[in-house]
């Protein structure tokens, strides 16, 4: 079986992905492996400096700063982003997936429902917490404004969307205990 785990930026999605992890379900981290795909994959490489310029690579490695901003500069060239990205890593998950030996695996993705993986998925699992608590999060993670967070927010579904269409809901708002949400989830996958 294959769960996908989603949620906003700074909802703790990682944070249930490493419970999965220690209750012996294989995460794959779809946006590292972005990251990691801009260095290691020479035809991601290759288009990413055909539609961005040949400045998005300095000596070989991405300049991920300069690479955001031309991305992220309008909507198509977003779209161009997405259109070389999200396929590149479905595929990467499928290899990852088709090598594991567990039962169930899971991808963490910000962007499951946006980028099409949710297809790949046999369930969905997304995380909330109240927007305020994600800023912080953030703010604290990444050393960056409250502004920087919200413009990166713009870009994603918002809980209440995702909610929709997940179908399950782990609430992380720091009160809530995380555990019993995630062991419940288990179960009632267990019985499918």
């Amino acid at each position: 079986m294959r769960i996908g785990v989603t949620g906003g930026i700074g909802s703790g999605k990682t944070t249930i992905c490493r419970a999965l992890e220690n209750l012996g379900i294989p995460v794959f981290y779809a946006d590292k492996e972005v990251k990691n795909m801009y260095e290691d994959d020479a035809e991601v490489q290759a288009m990413l400096a055909r539609t961005f310029g040949e400045a998005v690579y300095r000596n070989g490695k991405p300049d991920r700063q300069l690479l955001a901003q031309k991305a992220f500069g309008s909507p198509a060239a977003l779209a161009a982003l997405n259109a070389i990205a999200h396929p590149a890593v479905a595929k990467r998950f499928d290899t990852w997936a088709a090598q594991q030996r567990a039962p169930c695996v899971a991808q963490e993705a910000a962007l499951i429902f946006e980028s099409g993986a949710h297809r790949q998925l046999d369930k969905v699992i997304t995380v909330s917490a109240p927007q305020a608590l994600r800023i912080q999060r953030v703010m604290l993670r990444d050393g960056c404004t409250r502004s920087e967070v919200l413009r990166r927010m713009e870009h994603q579904l918002s809980d209440a969307a995702r909610a929709e269409r997940a179908d399950f809901c782990i609430v992380n708002d720091d009160a809530t205990p995380l555990l019993p949400q995630i062991l419940e989830i288990l179960s009632i996958l267990s019985r499918a």
